[in-house]
């Protein structure tokens, strides 16, 4: 309820008969709790229900003061996302908004734009690589834009203690926030407590910002939440706003309980009981229900899918078949958009959200390790990168595994590559791809919690957005394990033609194989030649001290000559046969950035370098064309071969 409410300020202890804008999944529940998201709707907005006069003219003038009490509650333990926004913004329009990193603010075209005109400070449960998040579990001050002015661990100061305590934000507790903003020193102090400590004597995050260059007279304020792969339900408890002073203190004891509507409390199932009477009237019914009861029974059956208590531990990810049927209009024919040799892929638009994905229908013996092949795409669903495919979630049904990723309107990299189109993708943009590639390899291997081995790498699983950014994608035979730790050694999986000469030999992945696919696709988007057509006569045209007469003829000149060279030099580095001579990922990317030279290999010495390995067997594979062998006719198959069982 509303203890006060003027023009300047207002306090709710629960938000029932509260005067709120709310869109999304945004509800208030009849004890007035607000729900801002749950594990099916990803976004959600709740907005005091008219705009505040804010006098920005004046910074002497130009302060606020609010707090609130939130919670975040999630169905595992170890997944959660994203965040909650508290939002100062002139609308509360959010329609174009994503779910995801963007918290429901913004999208990839208008975040950072100086014309957003909103303030925020985020609750952030998951780490955005590409918004510069410092971890999973942070507090940050965010203006126009996701990339935060200054964050920090989310944390509380203990005045008795004196010092800074964790606190974890999804938690499924009661997490008090204060947000104050002094106009005239120009001074937003932002301080966080667990409802049972009164407000620490420190704030966690004090930062000199200039609130009057970013916001305008008329503002709403109020709250934004998002959720994606790994889902949440987050609640607002209760909240107090000043727009010209200190904020009235929110009374905890007041304040709607949160337990009942705790997802790790399952509320007791009630059976109906069947009274059996003698009567013709209730044997009419009776048959009339065990009637409705076949039909719903056969109609559900369309829909039947597998699910086991194990996966309760990953089930936020997962999407019922009913929806992703809808969404791909029962998988229909022209809904297909590629196919390979682990299945076919539909797009398809998820009836809730509008939003277009891709679907995949993959084959797979449920009794073949799908627990472990379940918890490896839980984890591949919290992979955050800008070109890196967004794994969603799966479905399981009968003897197939769905995955559902982000749908990208331009396809894979290979049709664009090698279609008779001229002048065909330009330098440029094949540089980019070839560099974002880079970027997105160098975060699997070095960046993420654990080494993710993608084991796949060409231009069939590079796929573009609508800008024509390359993003990594088809994670289907990715490994992964600790840093620090050895992959173990399984049988060879991959393409042949992008598979190292030891992988096929000793069959353990590792970096540097997946380094040698990367050399190879470089060398392969340079050249515009498959993979058995390549690296021979790159070393050739090297040799001869003519290089870029490897070059894609269809690019006819049209490149910056020191970059192309760089990119077919590296390229074969990459590939090198002798794991030893390849670069790390980390080296790709400053030798790509102009941060490192290559090594200079004089021409004369090409062949010998570039052909030096343990054994001459692996000549033959890496360099068929050298030796005039018909190896590109005997491994010319662009589809991933699968030896191991996944």
């Amino acid at each position: 309820m509303a203890l006060s409410q003027d023009d300047n300020q207002f306090i709710y202890h629960g938000f029932h008969k509260a005067s709120m804008h709310l869109d999304g999944f945004a509800k208030i529940h009849s004890n007035g709790l607000l729900q801002l998201t749950n594990i099916t709707e990803r976004q959600g907005h709740a907005f005091y229900g008219f705009p505040l006069k804010f006098n920005t003219s004046s910074s002497q003038s130009f302060s606020f003061s609010t707090n609130f009490v939130f919670a975040m509650v999630s169905d595992s333990v170890k997944l959660t996302g994203h965040g909650i926004a508290f939002v100062i913004s002139p609308s509360v329009d959010f329609r174009q908004a994503l779910p995801g990193p963007y918290l429901g603010l913004f999208n990839c075209n208008n975040t950072g734009l100086s014309k957003n005109h909103i303030f925020a400070v985020e609750l952030d449960t998951v780490q955005s690589i590409d918004f510069g998040d410092i971890d999973g579990n942070h507090v940050g001050i965010d203006v126009n834009g996701l990339i935060s002015v200054e964050s920090a661990p989310a944390a509380y100061f203990s005045n008795t203690e004196e010092k800074y305590i964790s606190l974890k934000l999804a938690s499924g507790n009661p997490i008090q926030i204060w947000i104050e903003y002094n106009g005239a020193e120009k001074l937003l102090n932002v301080t966080l407590a667990p409802i049972s400590i009164p407000k620490p004597n420190k704030p966690l995050l004090s930062t000199q910002l200039d609130l009057s260059q970013v916001l305008v007279d008329s503002m709403f304020v109020g709250f934004s939440a998002s959720t994606g792969l790994p889902v949440c339900n987050h609640y607002i408890l209760g909240w107090s706003f000043n727009k010209s002073g200190h904020a009235e203190d929110v009374k905890v004891s007041m304040l709607p309980s949160l337990s009942s509507f705790s997802p790790a409390t399952p509320k007791a199932s009630k059976e109906p009981r069947l009274i059996v009477t003698v009567s013709v009237v209730a044997v009419v019914v009776l048959l009339i229900m065990i009637g409705g009861a076949v039909y719903i029974l056969r109609r559900k059956k369309k829909y039947e899918e597998i699910y086991e208590g194990w996966e309760r531990e990953y089930g936020p990810q997962r999407f019922s078949y009913k929806i992703l049927y809808k969404a791909t209009k029962g998988f229909k024919e022209k809904e297909l958009i590629g196919k390979g040799g682990f299945g076919k892929v539909y797009r398809g638009i998820l009836p809730s959200s509008n939003e277009r994905i891709a679907v995949k229908r993959v084959s797979h013996d449920s009794k073949q390790g799908m627990k472990e092949f379940v918890a490896e795409i839980a984890s591949m669903g919290r992979l955050r990168h800008r070109n890196l495919v967004q794994l969603r979630g799966y479905c399981r049904r009968k003897g197939e595994l769905l995955l559902v990723y982000d749908y990208m309107p331009n396809g894979s990299l290979d049709k664009i590559l090698y279609s008779n189109t001229r002048p065909n993708m330009n330098w440029i943009q094949r540089f980019w791809i070839l560099r974002g590639v880079a970027s997105g390899l160098f975060y699997l291997h070095e960046e993420w919690e654990q080494v993710v081995l993608h084991r796949d790498i060409k231009p069939g699983n590079v796929l573009l957005d609508a800008d024509l950014n390359g993003k990594l994608g088809d994670f289907g035979l990715a490994k992964l394990y600790d840093h620090g730790s050895n992959p173990q050694t399984t049988k060879p999986v991959g393409t042949i033609g992008y598979m190292a000469p030891e992988l096929l030999t000793t069959g353990k992945a590792t970096t540097s194989t997946d380094v040698y696919a990367f050399g190879i696709f470089m060398l392969e988007v340079a050249c515009g030649k498959r993979p058995m057509e390549q690296q021979g006569c790159v070393v050739d045209c090297w040799r001869r001290g003519a290089i870029l007469d490897a070059s894609d003829p269809r690019l006819e000149g049209t490149y910056a000559e020191d970059q192309m060279e760089l990119v077919l030099k590296l390229g074969l580095f990459c590939s090198h046969p002798n794991p030893a001579a390849r670069p790390s990922m980390r080296q790709v990317m400053q030798y790509l950035d102009g941060d490192a030279k290559l090594p200079d290999i004089p021409s004369d010495n090409v062949i010998d370098f570039f052909t030096a390995t343990n054994g001459s067997s692996d000549i033959l594979i890496s360099f068929p064309s050298l030796l005039g062998t018909n190896c590109s006719q005997i491994m010319s198959t662009s589809d991933s071969i699968l030896i191991e069982g996944r």
